[in-house]
């Protein structure tokens, strides 16, 4: 009797299944037959991304380096990710992409600010300068030659974040001990250990009066 039962409520579950497999299809049928050719050729385009593409975009002007830019972005992405990925300036690096390496350091309207935690709406009409805007053609930044100088750097990964903190620290005004100086980088992670160099860079900076 419970074999015949079992079996019972296999069949029913299955009859079930079935038709509510074929209402499934029987609805999408129905919607591909009453759907305009116009959008199905607009699908086939394309051009239906395109269309939600720009209407899930927001324009901004930004100065990054000099140069001016207008375009229209992803509200979610991030100064980083405009950086590297729109306007291919890819000396700004994503390490942990969380704000806690520095690696994505630049600066913005004077101030340096971590790239990966900010949104680049939020940058509207803003400075950017990036690792690549310091430099003048072949004569590089003064904080530049001093890591150069002083082997600030190893594997290099880090060295654009350590750079671009660097000088925003000596304007800041928090380069006046090498004490001063490790405490105000410190949101900026050398994997390789190169600290003390670093440190003897923005010194020779400071102490040089070098910086422009």
């Amino acid at each position: 009797m419970a074999s015949k039962k079992t079996n019972e409520n296999k069949v029913t579950s299955e009859d079930s299944n079935s038709r509510r497999d074929f209402i499934k299809k029987s609805g999408l049928f129905t919607a591909l037959a009453l759907t305009p050719p116009s959008l199905v050729m607009a699908s086939e385009k394309k051009w239906d991304e395109k269309i939600a593409e720009y209407l899930e975009t927001v324009p901004l002007s930004i100065e990054v380096n000099g140069e001016k830019h207008n375009l229209n972005i992803e509200p979610r992405t991030t100064l980083l990710d405009l950086l590297r990925e729109q306007l291919h300036l890819t000396g700004t690096k994503k390490g942990c992409d969380h704000g806690q390496c520095g690696a994505c350091t630049v600066h913005v309207d004077g101030i340096r600010i971590l790239s990966c935690l900010s949104l680049a709406s939020m940058q509207q009409n803003a400075k950017v300068v990036t690792i690549e805007g310091l430099s003048k053609g072949k004569k590089l930044h003064p904080m530049q030659e001093a890591f150069i100088k002083n082997d600030g750097f190893q594997c290099g990964y880090c060295t654009p974040g350590q750079i671009m903190s660097g000088i925003a620290c000596i304007k800041e005004g928090h380069a006046n001990s090498r004490e001063e100086i490790s405490e105000y980088m410190s949101g900026n992670i050398c994997r390789c250990g190169a600290y003390h160099n670093i440190v003897d860079a923005i010194v020779e900076v400071k102490e040089g009066g070098k910086l422009i």
